[in-house]
């Protein structure tokens, strides 16, 4: 089956609501302040891998960057309950992504693409990943051996992805990216210029210096105050585990024509 034509402006909005990729989405209210709460607290887990150091000790500022930045509430009085991801929020970034893979592509710049949600994301970052490499980019070819947290890392459709029991895992953790990063260099490979990924692979990959654009949901927020900072180039919010993984597939394609990049 061919892939889908890439939607208008419009017509992505209308999608993203209709599939709850953004709109009321299914993450409740109480989860995302639990985890607001636990950034806030030190919490390295949900940091993803960047250093926020003391500057987000207040649960109420990760909040107003979350309504900023994702379209969450912005009332601190509410509690419990439907939660949000503003649509126009969520279009807004991707289309700063596309300017960002558009100049990867007229560059040929070396891209290193990665995600801890495989269930639901690989086939997003894999059809970048074709249209990278079909325009003449770079795909950073992750090398054999490398452990991370009692797992393995791995490369497919040039994605990398964290396996462990002979299955792909969903993980928020830094290691896996921490460990291509260090291992780069000693083997002789020059680092990526674009990092595209998700979790804590984008997370680790911008404090590292990266150019990173990494997705992230309305329960994520290391991510988004990384790019509140300027340390992470672009964060695009959006529900990263909807029930059907093709649900993705328009917001691919608007993504690839935006950025002038054919899958």
């Amino acid at each position: 089956m061919s892939a889908p034509s890439a939607p208008s402006r419009a017509e992505l909005l209308d999608h993203l609501v209709r599939t709850r990729i953004a709109g009321d989405v299914a993450t409740p209210r109480e989860n995302n302040l639990d985890h607001y709460r636990r950034l806030a607290n030190g919490d390295r887990y949900h940091w993803f891998g960047v250093d926020l150091g003391d500057r987000w000790t207040d649960e109420q500022d990760v909040l107003a960057v979350m309504a900023e930045r994702a379209g969450v509430d912005d009332d601190p009085e509410h509690r419990a309950g439907q939660d949000t991801i503003d649509p126009e929020l969520t279009v807004a970034a991707l289309d700063r992504a596309a300017l960002r893979l558009a100049k990867a592509a007229a560059d040929r710049e070396r891209v290193l693409l990665a995600t801890g949600h495989p269930g639901s994301l690989l086939d997003l970052h894999g059809s970048v990943a074709r249209a990278l490499r079909a325009a003449g980019c770079a795909i950073v070819r992750v090398p054999l051996g490398l452990y991370a947290d009692d797992g393995v890392v791995v490369q497919l459709s040039d994605v990398a992805m964290y396996e462990r029991g002979a299955s792909l895992w969903h993980t928020h953790s830094p290691a896996p990216m921490r460990e291509i990063l260090d291992l780069l260099p000693r083997i002789g490979e020059p680092l990526p210029d674009l990092v595209f990924a998700d979790h804590g692979w984008a997370g680790c990959a911008a404090q590292a210096g990266l150019d990173t654009i990494g997705f992230a949901d309305s329960n994520d927020p290391a991510l988004f105050l990384a790019e509140a900072e300027g340390t992470l180039s672009v964060a695009v919010p959006l529900d990263d585990h909807v029930a059907n993984p093709r649900y993705y597939e328009p917001l691919t394609a608007y993504l690839l024509s935006a950025a002038g990049l054919c899958d």
